[in-house]
């Protein structure tokens, strides 16, 4: 009989201690949220030699940064092409050097850093499972290896082999990707930053933010106070009321994940290389080997909060039907998390109000993306040059009829799910 499902990630924690501590003055940032772009701008602050307070409502890790699938991609949603036609030839040719740089400049620090973070950078495989998903996999590839990525493209029979799953045509394969353990790299980046001097504080809730002369002042649940030269809210899909119009610029999405009881060795056919995998499906899926050997896959859930298992359903159908020989394999875990999304895919950077900084909008490439944007916000807020920032600031504005969103969404998913199921 198997033992009951947690509902908790596989991710180990590290035991290294972290100093919690709030400023007994004025900071030069504070920064509201302690996931992947908040803890990275806190501790690059620090080093510039600004003073900083973190203030987060939870604990560390329990946002989207210590739950989701721990894929480090670089890159943006759209091809660099793309890019250059919506930014124009220069602006463009800088934001893609920004995104070919996430994955190195996550790896780099956790080397630099000496991190406990279980890591490998094998690659990541964007599997395509029809022709037309192949032909713009073919277009990416030419792109990327126009600007000197280290890229290709694998046949049918290469990508059964480095995933283990038959079905899919070919696939873009991106040697600069990876996978890390983020509950692991979350926990280090909080030590780390406050080894470095910031200030830290864990489930207290700002219910609080407003300009108090030249500077802002925040306010917490607890009772504490604090004012700061400049704030960063970096709180991306779990922003509420703080910032006006900041959580109805976004659309967010849950992410469900599932993770098998360590296989064993008979089954090593299955990512033998240990690559991240995500397909070209409409809902897409994604995958990889996790420290201890499990498969974790994970995909789009349902817009509400889980109420049963059989939220989970999906997930386990497609692990079975990518894997078959895994049928009587027993999952172990199940969890889920929020996923910041923008009507146009792409990043957004905000300064609603002098010396208030908003970065939001993962699109499922957080852990390199939001890393990376931390330590330019970091730069940004020590020197207030523009030129830090690999995107434009943009005003921040509200989707239209934000409360009827989330049901569009859902009604597109389930029409997405539909088609993705008449293409197997």
């Amino acid at each position: 009989m198997h033992s009951p499902i947690s509902v908790s990630p596989v991710w180990r924690r590290p035991t290294s201690p972290i100093a919690c501590r709030f400023a007994d003055r004025d900071v030069d940032l504070l920064v509201v949220g302690a996931g992947f772009q908040g803890l990275s701008a806190a501790l690059h602050a620090a080093r510039a030699g600004l003073s900083v307070q973190v203030i987060e409502a939870g604990d560390i890790g329990a946002g989207a940064s210590g739950v989701n699938g721990g894929q480090v991609i670089p890159g943006l949603k759209q091809d660099p092409a793309t890019l250059h036609s919506l930014f124009g030839e220069e602006a463009g040719r800088r934001l893609n050097t920004f995104a070919a740089s996430t994955a190195d400049v996550a790896f780099d620090l956790i080397a630099r850093e000496r991190l406990d973070v279980e890591h490998s950078r094998t690659g990541w495989i964007q599997a395509a499972h029809t022709e037309t998903a192949l032909q713009s996999a073919v277009r990416r590839n030419r792109q990327w290896r126009a600007l000197g990525a280290d890229v290709t493209l694998l046949h049918a029979a290469e990508t059964a082999l480095l995933t283990g799953a038959d079905g899919y045509r070919g696939a873009f394969f991106d040697r600069r990707a990876g996978v890390v353990n983020p509950l692991a790299l979350t926990h280090e980046l909080a030590r780390v930053a406050t080894e470095a001097g910031a200030g830290l504080v864990l489930n207290d809730p700002v219910t609080a933010l407003f300009q108090n002369g030249s500077s802002w002042q925040v306010e917490t649940r607890s009772g504490r106070s604090l004012s700061a030269r400049k704030v960063l809210v970096a709180t991306n899909a779990y922003s509420d009321a703080l910032v006006p119009k900041l959580a109805q610029s976004l659309v967010w999405l849950h992410s469900f994940q599932i993770a098998t009881e360590p296989l064993p060795s008979e089954f090593d056919f299955i990512l033998p290389g240990g690559q991240a995998v995500s397909d070209s499906r409409r809902i897409l899926i994604y995958y990889r080997r996790s420290p201890d050997g499990r498969l974790v896959l994970g995909g789009r859930g349902p817009m509400r909060a889980p109420q049963s298992a059989g939220d989970w359903a999906h997930l386990q159908r497609a692990l079975h039907r990518l894997f078959p020989a895994l049928a009587k394999v027993a999952i172990t875990h199940r969890w889920f998390g929020r996923v910041a999304m923008t009507p146009d895919h792409l990043p957004h950077l905000h300064e609603p109000a002098p010396g208030l900084l908003v970065a939001a909008g993962c699109q499922g490439r957080g852990i390199g993306l939001m890393v990376s944007l931390g330590e330019r916000l970091a730069r940004y807020a020590a020197s207030g040059d523009a030129s830090a920032l690999p995107l434009p600031i943009t005003p921040l504005r509200a989707i239209p009829l934000h409360r009827f969103r989330r049901i569009a969404v859902a009604a597109q998913i389930a029409r997405y799910r539909l088609l993705d199921g008449l293409e197997r």
